[in-house]
């Protein structure tokens, strides 16, 4: 069994889907968690009830993660609550779909600022802390559409895409150390995001799917938990497809 007793995680957007059940996971397997979330009080301080409810720690921090500042603020809010951090999930991330012809250059950069620049900017942040610690784990959450391209999302294609690299990088800068950094890349997954697709897409993607369905929350974080642990120890570098066999490598 996983057990992350004694651990303090940070999970970027962390109070709703995937990340929501990333932090309650990590939580379920004795981790006391911080997570960030930009706007959503609401959704913020009921999963930090869940958190608490596991019988962990609990910090909810206010911040948007494309903003340097605030990205760092958020890893020092965790450290002061905690006094460290072993775990850090890179799982902050938004869409704003469009054909590159169409493409609102607004919506270009904030994809990359918040999926991309966000994970540099916290792993920046908590480098030092973990090196000091002479161990920790960092998880960056990616995706198929990182690995293969999806039409209509060339920003956030381009985005988990370079969060491949930026994991291997941050892989090799950091092992020495004792430090693994590994990214997961979630296929399809039935959150508040995906919900509303149209039937025909749904069909389509399940299809599409070798095993013919839609992921869960849970099941993206039940390989974050396996990557957070010990059991994981030498694994780093690696991209964790969980996607049903949708990009097959």
């Amino acid at each position: 069994m996983i057990d992350l007793s004694g651990k303090s995680a940070v999970v970027t957007g962390g109070s709703r889907g995937i990340g929501r059940a990333i932090a309650l996971r990590l939580a379920g397997q004795g981790a006391d968690v911080a997570f960030s979330y930009r706007g959503n009080e609401a959704a913020a301080n009921e999963t930090q009830a869940a958190i608490e409810a596991l019988g962990r720690k609990a910090l909810a921090v206010q911040g948007d993660v494309s903003d340097p500042e605030e990205a760092e603020s958020v890893i020092k809010a965790a450290l002061e609550a905690f006094d460290k951090v072993d775990i850090l999930v890179n799982n902050a991330g938004i869409t704003r779909d469009d054909l590159i012809m169409r493409m609102s250059l607004e919506d270009w950069r904030s994809v990359l600022e918040t999926n991309l620049f966000g994970a540099f900017y916290c792993i920046k942040a908590v480098a030092r802390p973990m090196l000091k610690a002479k161990g920790g784990r960092i998880i960056n959450i990616t995706s198929v559409s990182g690995q293969a391209g999806q039409m209509g999302q060339a920003n956030y294609s381009s985005a988990k895409a370079g969060l491949i690299g930026l994991t291997k990088a941050t892989a090799r800068e950091l092992a020495s150390r004792g430090i693994t950094c590994n990214a997961v890349a979630p296929g399809f997954v039935l959150t508040e995001l995906t919900k509303d697709l149209a039937q025909e897409w749904q069909d389509r993607i399940t299809e599409q799917t070798p095993l013919g369905r839609f992921g869960t929350p849970e099941e993206i974080a039940n390989a974050v938990a396996f990557l957070a642990s010990d059991e994981a120890s030498y694994i780093t570098g690696q991209i964790l497809g969980v996607d049903g066999g949708l990009v097959m490598m």
